[in-house]
């Protein structure tokens, strides 16, 4: 008997066509996630840390979420999508944050793909992508082009 195909593999970047766009599940932030994210980055702002603070004084209403934690949530919901076991390398990005996140919000990512090119040592390619991150009411609040190293497709 042989074994069985594993499932949820990501892309070789020869499967990524540009204009080809795609859409993840979504991930609710929550409280726990703010502050474990603000406890371990040691981000001891107030707006992060102090709840009369944000009741009193604060712009944004709720309990806000970083935009680093909202960049890594998004991460995770992409390349969970997109790279498993195919992407090699996070070479950097550009990034403008739209609008806030708060707990409680649900986070999805819609990834198109911008350019593809074949790299120039084995069969490794270059993958950017614009991955934009909207929350449960269809606003977006990040948007953000990285570019990656992908596998190729075996020989």
């Amino acid at each position: 008997m042989s074994a069985p195909e594993r499932l949820g593999r990501g892309f070789y970047w020869q499967d990524m066509v540009p204009g080809a766009r795609y859409l993840t599940y979504g991930r609710t932030v929550t409280s726990s996630d703010i502050g474990n994210f603000v406890g371990l980055a040691g981000m001891v702002e107030v707006l992060f840390t102090n709840a009369e603070y944000r009741r009193t004084a604060s712009a944004i209403k709720g309990e806000p979420a970083p935009g680093a934690l909202v960049f890594a949530v998004a991460e995770g919901l992409a390349l969970n999508a997109t790279a498993q076991e195919t992407g090699l390398a996070f070479l950097g990005t550009t990034m403008d944050i739209k609008g806030p996140t708060v707990a409680g919000d649900t986070l999805d990512v819609e990834i198109e793909v911008l350019e593809v090119r074949k790299e120039s040592k084995g069969s490794r390619g270059l993958v950017r992508t614009r991955n934009t991150v909207r929350n449960q009411h269809g606003q977006t609040v990040m948007i953000y082009e990285p570019l990656r190293l992908m596998e190729g497709r075996p020989a």
